[in-house]
């Protein structure tokens, strides 16, 4: 299982005693990816408000943070990967890149939200 579904089945089994079904997993982990990426993109909506500085760079300094912090700190840390020396340079360049995408399609949904008001 991927790290998302990993974590889906540990809420699951420590919040309702359940283990999840195969079928289960396929909505479980995406939800679990897609709900995270909300909620922080959501937080860095809120902080930018107060703190307009955080949207400097478009949005990839915010995304490299967030893959610096969550993929590469909590993820092995809480158990729900190996450490970042057990991938090669590749994966985490991919990881890295894909988060940049994120933070700058955050940024331009935050000025696009915030422009709308």
């Amino acid at each position: 299982d991927d790290t998302t579904v990993r974590a889906a089945s540990a809420i699951s089994e420590g919040l309702f005693d359940h283990k999840l079904t195969k079928e289960e997993k396929k909505i479980a982990g995406p939800a679990v990816h897609y709900s995270l990426g909300t909620g922080v993109g959501g937080l860095y909506g809120a902080v930018a408000e107060v703190v307009p500085e955080v949207t400097a760079g478009a949005g990839l300094p915010f995304g490299a943070a967030f893959w610096l912090v969550v993929d590469e700190g909590a993820v092995p840390l809480l158990g729900l990967s190996k450490g970042p020396t057990a991938y090669p340079l590749s994966t985490h360049v991919y990881a890295l890149a894909s988060h940049f995408v994120y933070g700058l399609t955050t940024e331009i949904v935050r000025r696009s939200v915030r422009n709308a008001i």
